[in-house]
């Protein structure tokens, strides 16, 4: 079973799951019945699973040209000897669809009996994540579909507790992982996988812009994201004042200022950029903490 959590880079996967759980609980104000968070959590484990298998399955041929010259040390959360093993021969290509075709068939099951609209929400997510990976060799704009896709686990999370939510609120949340997405993730991993992606002519920020501009868009958008996350009390009904503010900036600023300051100020390959990955893989976790804490506050008062 290693080679298939591999596939689907399963302790990113379950880190993930903190940002519709933080989602869910903010915009609702309080624990959603038992059923729901059950079916919920299985369905967002399924969902999950399936879209980064089929990251490895839609690139696959560019994987192989990436490897042929060996393998990155990854970051921490995908730390594993099992890394792309489609790509490393290591699980047949055969055998990473059929697992992709379940988890994606139960993601859809369960987002069926959430909320059909749900379906629609993953359905453009699987597509979207494939019209990323074929966008590699073509243009680093496709970071911006990578923050659509990330955005899509967050924003099913409304559907779930409210069936009619506030566009414009929806839009305040997409935005708030659309720039941890880039700044937090996507721009630390092509950093961090220079090496490879310059040998098959990859057209990445780092790669295209250089170390200074990307460093930049770093700052910029991890920036944009602590300022985005002191207006979320927006999208909820609980009274969050400056105690929750000032919580939840202090998070940001361990866990995506810092380290993203670290990196531009070095602009190294490689270390610093996996650290950056690395901590800001678990800001969505450190939300959901303090939004859980809030919720228990607000009912035992």
């Amino acid at each position: 079973m290693k080679r298939f959590w591999a596939l689907s880079r399963t302790t990113h996967g379950v880190l993930d799951l903190a940002l519709p759980g933080f989602v869910a609980l903010l915009w609702l104000g309080e624990f959603p019945p038992f059923w729901t968070i059950a079916l919920s959590l299985f369905t967002a484990f399924a969902a999950y699973t399936a879209i980064y298998a089929l990251n490895d399955l839609a690139g696959f041929l560019v994987d192989k040209e990436k490897l042929a010259g060996g393998i990155n040390a990854g970051y921490s959360v995908e730390a594993s000897d099992m890394r792309y093993p489609l790509a490393r021969n290591i699980l047949p290509y055969r055998n990473g669809f059929l697992w992709f075709a379940v988890w994606f068939a139960v993601a859809l099951t369960g987002s069926y009996f959430l909320n059909p609209f749900i379906m629609i929400i993953l359905i453009a997510a699987a597509v979207l994540e494939v019209v990323y990976v074929m966008l590699f060799k073509v243009t680093y704009l496709r970071t911006f579909v990578s923050g659509l896709v990330k955005s899509s686990g967050p924003i099913a999370a409304i559907y779930v507790v409210d069936k009619n939510p506030s566009i414009p609120l929806v839009l305040l949340i997409l935005a708030w992982v659309f720039v941890w997405e880039i700044g937090g993730q996507n721009v630390p991993a092509d950093w961090n996988d220079t090496a490879e992606d310059k040998r098959v002519n990859a057209k990445t920020i780092p790669l295209q812009l250089g170390a200074q501009t990307a460093g930049i868009i770093v700052l910029i958008t991890l920036g944009l994201t602590v300022i985005i996350s002191l207006f979320l009390p927006l999208a909820s009904p609980l009274n969050l004042g400056w105690f929750y503010r000032l919580a939840t900036a202090a998070a940001g600023a361990f866990l995506l200022l810092k380290p993203g300051y670290d990196l531009y100020r070095q602009q190294s390959e490689g270390r610093m950029a996996a650290r950056l990955f690395d901590h800001a893989s678990f800001y969505p976790m450190a939300q959901l903490a303090i939004i859980t804490l809030f919720v228990f506050i607000e009912q035992i008062l």
